[in-house]
């Protein structure tokens, strides 16, 4: 006798298809590496392009002036570039790397520029903005007076730069350092470099490592005759420096209040250079 399954009863199920594993999220470390290779070869590949641009400039006058001596070497009558074209070169480069870093792998939305606008109104970051430039002119006069006790005297790499345009070219000076650089640095370092860590929730490692490429990039090894000990302490500065505008970029939530706060500093800076004979 045959038995009938009821017609309730449940069919068998098919086995189960093998499910691929669950996608792991993006490393914002892999992710801050791979910026910052990009913005070491964007600054690299823009250098080089300046410096092709002013060599065939000076080429040109050259030969107008009088032409090309087969006696002597073309570098020679070429020349070196001076204190505008290097600080045209140096915007060129590291601004046009910040801009292309922006706006190819960290581009602002209209709600984070919304946000942004709104921080900027508010009286509290400005507050918070001045008292984080006063802190990081302190503090690193602190920092420069403890070393000098150490027998520690760093001569930055850019400071005979900045004698030769102080003398020359005193307003483009003041706008270059200002104005122009604090806003294509905080745009790199902090916008996009810590903002990767930042918007990963780890801000912190944000701080860290950016404000070492901040410091990296301004401090070079081997090109200035800075020691290992002043080179430390230069680091030290400018590290300090850059994790205070990424806590400030933090803090208040615009970038506005890091680029007036780098722009107070290099004002301060720039003004002791200028009266006083300071650096």
């Amino acid at each position: 006798m045959s038995v009938i399954a009821p017609a309730s009863a449940t069919p068998p199920l098919p086995p189960a298809l093998p499910q691929p594993p669950p996608r792991k999220p993006g490393s914002p470390l892999a992710g801050f590496l791979i910026d910052f290779g990009l913005a070491a070869l964007a600054l690299l590949a823009l250098s080089m392009l300046g410096g092709l641009f002013w060599g065939l400039y000076r080429a040109v006058v050259v030969a107008r002036q009088g032409g090309v001596s087969l006696d002597e070497g073309l570098v020679q009558q070429v020349g070196q570039p001076g204190a505008l074209a290097q600080i045209l070169m140096a915007l060129f480069a590291t601004g046009g790397a910040a801009l292309l870093l922006y706006f190819l792998r960290r581009r602002a939305d209209g709600a984070e520029r919304s946000a942004s606008l709104q921080a900027a109104r508010r009286p509290s970051t400005w507050g918070w903005t001045l008292l984080v430039a006063a802190g990081v002119v302190i503090g690193s006069n602190l920092i420069a007076w403890l070393a000098k006790q150490a027998g520690v005297e760093p001569v930055p790499t850019n400071l005979a730069l900045m004698e030769q345009a102080q003398a020359r070219f005193p307003w483009f000076l003041a706008l270059f350092a200002v104005v122009l650089a604090p806003a294509y640095e905080e745009l790199l370092f902090r916008r996009v470099l810590f903002g990767r860590l930042w918007q990963a929730g780890r801000p912190w490692l944000g701080m860290l490592l950016s404000s070492l490429a901040f410091a990296l990039v301004h401090e070079v090894p081997g090109t200035s005759a800075n020691g290992p000990w002043e080179i430390a302490q230069l680091w030290l500065v400018y590290g300090g420096m850059g994790a205070a505008f990424a806590w400030l970029y933090q803090r208040t939530g615009t970038l506005w209040a890091p680029i007036v706060a780098h722009g107070l500093n290099n004002a301060i800076a720039l003004g002791a250079l200028m009266f006083l004979g300071m650096h």
